[in-house]
């Protein structure tokens, strides 16, 4: 006979964040190796054509060699993601790390993928290898829309070129709530699926049309001003297929997902992660992103993206803006709501800041927003981004967070960081 669950599960207990917090800053090995482990041209095109993005800074040598960088270099998205790049540089825990990581503190309490942010303090070149670092950074106690209680959950990834250069990193947001409280929203039942027309499509051709990346062009600080805009740039309307080509250059992520014999061992490592389909073959939950009747079953009209495609259309907006002699060093994004297949995205964005930054880097922050054909800002978001100047010279790359020069240093300043929040 089973065991009875504990009372606490499915609940947030001091007891069970005061666990949780005690796992801040242990680095643990990731779920899945690197989809990329030397990451060249190829890859760089790959990554960026799954979102849409032809910049040929990323993947023409002969374009990317008359750039201040003289090579081609790996698109932002590249330098973070889901087991897109990185070795694990811990790959055994001792026996005290691996007790304090054991289980989930907060088990049962729903988790969701809220927010992410990410920084970017150097460029990755093509065909070198990386290594990587996986923690949890903080355990906030917030208040909640869903729930008297939640916590935000903060996970950070950290990683560094093989010659110690440190690259960038990307930091997660799971929200965890109570889930008796979070089930009760059925806010998703009334939402309308869009049709479109042939002249609709017809416009937004042209709207295609008229989208090019700035290039070699450079955006000088001195002409740009606070309140300009930025974009538009579309995307959409979804389509199932938009899904496909996003996993042929992101791969499966965090999962493992992967076909026939393989989806099998996969199976025997996760089986609650796998479901039967109509024709009771076990398949992946992850088939809400292209099967309807799947999404449906999970509440949602039809199909729907991955917040972090709409995370990448942020950072392409940003690239095309900015041209080729700039730095995106800073881009953070909520995911509010659905992007449904057939849905169309306007991403746009606003100079709110013009000043110098740390070590008096000529400097620019935007108020950037993901916008559907309903209104909706489903994905806002801000970035930072160093341009050229005329008077103070090419841009210079940031330095990383707490001057760290290696990843176990790196943490310890995030997780410091975050800690004000």
């Amino acid at each position: 006979m089973a065991a009875n669950p504990s009372p606490d599960t499915g609940k947030i207990t001091d007891a069970g964040l005061a666990r949780l917090r005690a796992t801040i800053g242990i680095a643990v090995p990731h779920t899945q190796p690197p989809h990329y482990f030397r990451p060249n041209e190829d890859a760089f095109r790959h990554v960026a054509e799954s979102y849409g993005d032809a910049n040929p800074l990323w993947c023409d040598p002969e374009y990317a060699a008359k750039s201040v960088w003289g090579e081609p270099l790996a698109p932002p998205a590249l330098v973070g993601g889901d087991t897109l790049i990185g070795e694990d540089e811990v790959t055994e825990l001792s026996e005290e790390d691996r007790a304090l990581t054991k289980g989930d503190p907060l088990r049962g309490v729903h988790a969701f993928y809220a927010s992410s942010a990410r920084e970017w303090w150097a460029p990755l070149r093509a065909g070198r290898r990386v290594f990587r670092r996986n923690a949890l950074v903080a355990a906030l106690d917030k208040d909640s829309e869903f729930a008297d209680r939640a916590v935000h959950e903060w996970s950070a990834q950290v990683f560094r070129e093989e010659d110690g250069t440190l690259l960038g990193g990307q930091y997660r947001n799971m929200i965890r709530t109570e889930r008796s409280k979070a089930r009760g929203r059925k806010k998703y039942q009334t939402v309308e699926l869009k049709s479109w027309s042939p002249e609709e499509i017809a416009e937004i051709d042209r709207r295609y049309a008229a989208q090019a990346p700035r290039g070699a062009s450079p955006r000088w600080w001195e002409d740009v001003q606070e309140g300009d805009e930025v974009g538009p740039l579309t995307k959409g309307p979804l389509t199932v297929t938009d899904m496909v080509c996003w996993h042929v250059g992101m791969g499966t992520g965090m999962y493992g997902v992967r076909p026939l014999a393989l989806a099998w061992r996969n199976r025997q490592r996760i089986p609650r992660f796998y479901t039967p389909n109509e024709h009771g073959v076990p398949d992946v939950q992850q088939r809400v992103h292209w099967e309807p009747s799947a999404a449906q079953n999970a509440g949602n009209p039809t199909t729907f993206d991955y917040g972090r495609m709409r995370e990448t259309w942020l950072i392409h907006l940003c690239t095309d803006w900015m041209g080729d002699d700039a730095w995106l060093w800073k881009l953070d994004c909520e995911f509010r709501l659905f992007n449904y297949v057939g849905d169309l995205h306007t991403i746009t964005g606003t100079v709110t800041r013009k000043y110098l930054a740390e070590g008096n880097r000529p400097a620019v922050d935007l108020e950037l927003a993901a916008t559907s054909q309903r209104g909706e800002v489903t994905a806002p978001g801000r970035a930072t981004i160093l341009l050229p100047s005329r008077e103070r010279g090419p841009v210079r790359l940031p330095d990383p967070p707490g001057a760290a020069t290696n990843l176990p240093e790196l943490l310890t300043a995030i997780s410091a960081q975050f800690s004000e929040r």
